[in-house]
């Protein structure tokens, strides 16, 4: 049996003098995408603001506090208005998780969340509905102390998304993802990653340099004036990444 390597990905095995190509399978090259993080909007804002931005965002969120105000009506009515955008409710699930995911996607939501902090039932919980559904789970790692056993875990629960987040009070005092961001990306095989918290402009070229597979940014877009040109900026520099 006689090997001839031509390349990393290519090998040639020769077995009685019959030549059998063996290719390695390439692991795919996801794009990077941008989600836009609506928090301080009421409905008639969230779809002023998607209408400026919709050509350079992937994701649009319906955060918390709009949750928090509007309900998952405020879902309902972004997703009609633009239904080939996807809609990520940001819900922080913690209990009952089956069952609130479920009323989010009957909303129209195709991404929600759920904190990494909750029991492990709930987490899997709501990865099995969101399947069962044709949708998406993602893990919000806000408070997690061990970043890097539980994002071992939770690939190992199947969620699509780990998403280590900077919340507002960290952000004030000077705090940023980006570090547990790298820890994450060293120890997950299968779930996407996903950066959030006080990103911009100025400091997405660090986020970029460790390559999460969703980039989410609010007010570095929201609390410019042009938020058209905003938005077109960090999809460009994205791209580019």
């Amino acid at each position: 049996m006689d090997y001839k390597t031509y390349n990393d990905d290519c090998t040639e095995i020769n077995i009685s003098n019959i030549s059998i190509i063996k290719v390695k399978k390439k692991r795919s090259v996801l794009k990077m995408k941008l989600q836009l993080a609506l928090d301080l909007v009421n409905i008639p804002q969230a779809i002023e603001v998607v209408k400026q931005v919709e050509q350079y965002v992937d994701i649009v969120e319906i955060g918390t506090p709009v949750v928090i105000n509007e309900g998952l009506h405020a879902v309902k009515q972004v997703k009609e208005a633009f239904p080939n955008v996807s809609v990520l409710a940001d819900l922080k699930i913690m209990d009952a998780a089956g069952y609130e995911v479920s009323q989010a996607v009957n909303a129209g939501a195709d991404i929600v969340t759920i904190l990494a902090v909750a029991e492990d039932e709930s987490i899997k919980g709501a990865v099995a509905e969101a399947k069962k559904l044709g949708k998406e789970i993602l893990v919000d790692m806000i408070s997690v102390k061990d970043i890097k056993t539980r994002a071992q875990q939770l690939d190992e629960f199947g969620v699509d998304y780990i998403c280590v987040h900077t919340g507002y009070d960290l952000q004030a005092v000077g705090k940023n993802s980006f570090e547990d961001l790298k820890a994450i990306k060293s120890v997950v095989k299968n779930a996407k990653t996903a950066v959030a918290g006080g990103i911009k402009l100025e400091t997405l070229p660090e986020v970029i340099v460790a390559q999460p597979d969703l980039v989410i940014v609010g007010g570095g877009i929201t609390s410019q004036d042009n938020l058209s040109e905003a938005a077109s900026k960090f999809k460009e520099l994205i791209a580019q990444g």
